[in-house]
């Protein structure tokens, strides 16, 4: 397809960003371009120095935005609402369609100082980048509705952080997305008392984001369509094993996309408590509370849309959540397993046994659904003895696959899985000799499992 560029985002306003210009770099080394991802934007035919000039030099594409763009947006942050916060280190670069015809952007991590800085140097560490790139992939090849890591280029210069060794390389990513409004972008205007502004948000995310015309409630008609979204992404969390580690309302997209990566991890064991961030003491956002994280985020955003819609309504649709979320569970979870659904009860009974016996930590999870995929077990599956499996190896015969293991990834001796002892083991050699061997080859691993489980 030919490159579609747009610039909708201009239709709402000034008061709703700050027109922001792009950190000079001193080197730019390209070492990630997704090419996969500008076959779907028509921009696979960007030679390296093109590819440099875009999303390292940032030059405007024509027809789309004549200048960066800082969102503004407010949001909670572990549960403590903060009103000193909008896009900091990032900004929206272009709008484009994409070979779907939605309204995509590409938004920036590490690309310099804004009015929302603060006191932060507006950069992002290589590691940082390569974290998000390896994030990013691993879920959208387990069918996580998320952002796509569309460039990495590292820029030469050396950045100071308290988390990890210093000094540290410095990088930016450019991420393919399905809009940058958060909850936090509503809760903004809300606390400003801009009901004018709600309205127009709301009406640009149902025109832009979802393709439809807003009809008498635009309002609840957003509301509604965020409830599911937001619902369907906790439940692929879950079924991927993903933990995302900041679950704040500002990290929320209104699309239900899942974006910026942080201290994410896949947890290695079916484990509630498992948590990604060192500094979720309380375990706020631990694996097992994500979806009740979201669910409160998506409260906070009825709560910005009460100013211009009727609160009963609001709470009628916060009210399917739960009901979504565990449809889609039970869903995504029969999915990865590979077989036909029989009817919700027994389904639910069987996704209810298989929770259970991922429960006790004898088999990761990664494993599990490596060995069982079709609903039958390896040849070498011998952990599944193991009493506690006993009850999902008797529902689950009942049922009939609904995927081949005819891809030669079915046939190796282990699954791909991305645990934080596999991502310090791809970053030290990058870090200790510039050697980015085993980033490649876990980049084609994992492309080559989503072929598979596709």
């Amino acid at each position: 397809m030919d490159f579609s560029p747009q610039a909708r985002i201009l239709s709402l306003g000034d008061t709703f960003y700050d027109r922001v210009a792009p950190a000079d770099f001193p080197q730019a080394i390209i070492r990630f371009r997704n090419d996969r991802a500008a076959v779907t934007v028509g921009l696979e035919g960007l030679s390296d120095a093109e590819w440099i000039d875009r999303f390292a030099r940032f030059r405007p594409f024509e027809g789309s935005l004549p200048q960066p763009l800082a969102l503004r947006y407010h949001g909670h942050q572990f549960r403590v609402y903060n009103p000193d916060i909008g896009d900091g280190r990032g900004f929206t670069f272009a709008q484009m369609r994409d070979a779907d015809g939605r309204l995509m952007d590409f938004g920036t991590k590490g690309s310099g100082q804004t009015p929302w800085s603060r006191f932060g140097d507006g950069r992002l560490t290589l590691k940082g980048g390569v974290r998000e790139v390896l994030a990013t992939e691993m879920l959208e090849a387990l069918g996580v509705n998320t952002s796509r890591s569309f460039s990495l280029i590292e820029t030469g210069e050396s950045l100071h952080r308290g988390d990890e060794p210093s000094p540290t390389r410095s990088s930016v990513l450019v991420r393919l997305s399905h809009g940058h409004i958060r909850i936090g972008s509503f809760q903004r205007l809300a606390t400003l008392k801009d009901d004018g502004g709600l309205e127009a948000l709301a009406r640009y995310a149902l025109t832009e984001l979802y393709g439809e015309e807003p009809g008498e409630a635009p309002a609840i008609q957003l509301y509604a369509h965020v409830v599911t979204r937001t619902a369907r992404l906790a439940a692929s969390y879950m079924v991927a094993g993903f933990v995302h580690g900041v679950l704040n309302s500002d990290n929320i997209n209104v699309t239900g996309e899942s974006f910026d990566y942080g201290p994410w991890r896949f947890t290695p064991y079916w484990d509630p408590s498992f948590t990604a961030a060192y500094f979720d003491q309380q375990g706020l956002y631990a694996f097992g509370r994500q979806a009740q994280a979201i669910h409160w985020d998506v409260a906070q955003l009825a709560i910005a849309l009460s100013r211009i819609a009727g609160v009963d309504a609001l709470a009628a649709e916060l009210d399917r959540f739960p009901a979504i979320y565990e449809a889609a569970l039970v869903a995504g979870l029969l999915r990865r397993l590979g077989v036909e659904p029989r009817g919700e009860a027994e389904d639910v009974a069987l996704a209810d046994t298989m929770v259970r016996a991922l429960q006790q930590c004898t088999v990761t999870i990664d494993r599990f659904f490596f060995d069982w995929r079709g609903g039958v077990p390896r040849d070498t599956a011998a952990a599944y003895d193991h009493p506690v499996f006993r009850p999902f190896a008797e529902a689950v015969a009942a049922y009939q696959p609904a995927a081949t293991t005819d891809h030669p990834y079915w046939s190796d001796p282990e699954p791909c899985s991305m645990h934080i002892e596999e991502v310090e083991a791809i970053w030290a050699p990058i870090a200790e000799r510039d050697d980015w061997r085993a980033f490649t080859e876990k980049m084609a691993a994992i492309r080559r499992m989503g072929t598979a489980l596709a």
